[in-house]
């Protein structure tokens, strides 16, 4: 089966190559590596413009969507241009509030929302579509870290609470539910900067593979505001974990195209007994293989985008994710000593392939879902 984009949404991917081209992305990630969010935040708010984050929110709340192809071509360009901040953080946000907002998810089975009668969604979702506001969120099965939680207002997570402090008097064990916990964060406030990472005390980003990825320990904070609870928690959590898979892939994709152009270019250039390297049989083998790697991932995040089912999601994810991970392998053995040096525009993706390997679902995890998917919900059999 073949999946090609149609006229419009090959203009769209074109719009969002020439936007970002000529927004000099290695700046913007190098400030936004830095703590300097300014330009990050210039970059966001054109891209919303685009529509860009109006694609995971429904009109009803004032978005675009839900469009996961539309996505996943949007995606695809993000991590070509190795734009930084919590991009996927953003979509998954905007589905699990949607999700939750939908009717027919609440424990009642009345088909109010699941929010309650304030539905937080109809507040929250159009400052995501617009780009007015960041989101950053924590799920079961999406790592322990907050991405760019300084940088965020809405910090969003999922986690199990207690409902009855008291051991059960018959089972003796206590019964956990899920909850959706939102913290509004103040952007503006501008503490005395960590020397190195530019943030202090709790809140200061770890070391990160990726130097523009800044990961935070989710952590309770004063004034947070819960939104709901019980199993709707748990199927919006997994909704938003599907498309935060699918944007994933569709930046790995992106990442590993960037680091093949870049590379074929970077051949043509360099000279070994005075004839170009990318003339030899052995350069040319390697870079074929990047992109067949690369080709194969490309059916599979638009299948994926087209059925939105976890298996198939998980099975772009991991593919794209090692073809990336193999291509900045590549790029980084053809260009030698040169390609991992932080002055060098190809470590900036060097790095993301990497890290986004492992974001939102390991490939080990990722391929435990497709064999469950393939066993019928067994792994083992």
């Amino acid at each position: 089966m073949r999946f090609l984009l149609d006229p419009e949404q090959r203009a769209f991917a074109d719009s969002l190559n020439a936007l970002l081209t000529a927004a000099d992305t290695p700046t913007v990630i190098r400030a936004w590596a830095t703590g300097d969010r300014a330009p990050g935040r210039a970059l966001w708010s054109r891209l919303a413009e685009a529509g860009v984050f109006a694609l995971a929110v429904p009109e009803a709340y004032e978005g675009l969507g839900p469009l996961p192809v539309e996505l996943a071509v949007a995606f695809v360009e993000l991590g070509r241009h190795g734009v930084p901040g919590p991009l996927v953080e953003t979509v998954a946000a905007a589905t699990l509030l949607t999700e939750l907002g939908e009717p027919g998810l609440s424990e009642s089975g009345l088909g109010e929302s699941a929010l309650g009668e304030s539905d937080p969604a109809k507040r929250l979702l159009p400052p995501l579509a617009s780009g007015e506001a960041l989101a950053t969120v924590a799920l079961p099965g999406g790592g322990p870290f907050l991405l760019d939680a300084e940088a965020a207002e809405l910090h969003l997570a999922v986690r199990n609470a207690t409902a009855h402090p008291k051991p059960h008097p018959t089972t003796g064990v206590t019964a956990a539910r899920p909850e959706l916990h939102l913290t509004v964060r103040d952007t503006t406030a501008h503490p005395k900067p960590h020397p190195t990472t530019g943030v202090t005390g709790p809140d200061a980003p770890r070391p990160s593979l990726d130097p523009a990825r800044r990961l935070t320990l989710p952590r309770p904070r004063p004034g947070g505001e819960l939104l709901a609870t019980g199993p709707q928690v748990t199927h919006a959590a997994a909704q938003a974990l599907t498309w935060a898979r699918l944007a994933t892939a569709a930046q790995a994709l992106g990442v590993g195209l960037a680091l093949l152009d870049r590379t074929v270019e970077y051949v043509k250039q360099r000279t070994q007994f005075g004839v170009p390297i990318g003339s030899f049989q052995a350069v040319k083998h390697q870079l074929a293989d990047a992109k067949i790697a690369l080709e194969f991932a490309r059916p599979l995040l638009f299948g994926a985008a087209l059925s939105m089912e976890p298996a198939d999601v998980a099975a772009a994810k991991v593919t794209a994710g090692e073809a990336a991970y193999a291509t900045a392998r590549t790029a980084l053995q053809l260009h030698g000593a040169i390609g991992y040096t932080a002055e060098y525009d190809l470590s900036l993706w060097l790095t993301k392939a990497r890290a986004l390997r492992t974001a939102w679902g390991s490939p080990a995890e990722c391929r435990a879902v497709v064999l469950g998917a393939l066993s019928g919900g067994d792994p083992r059999s």
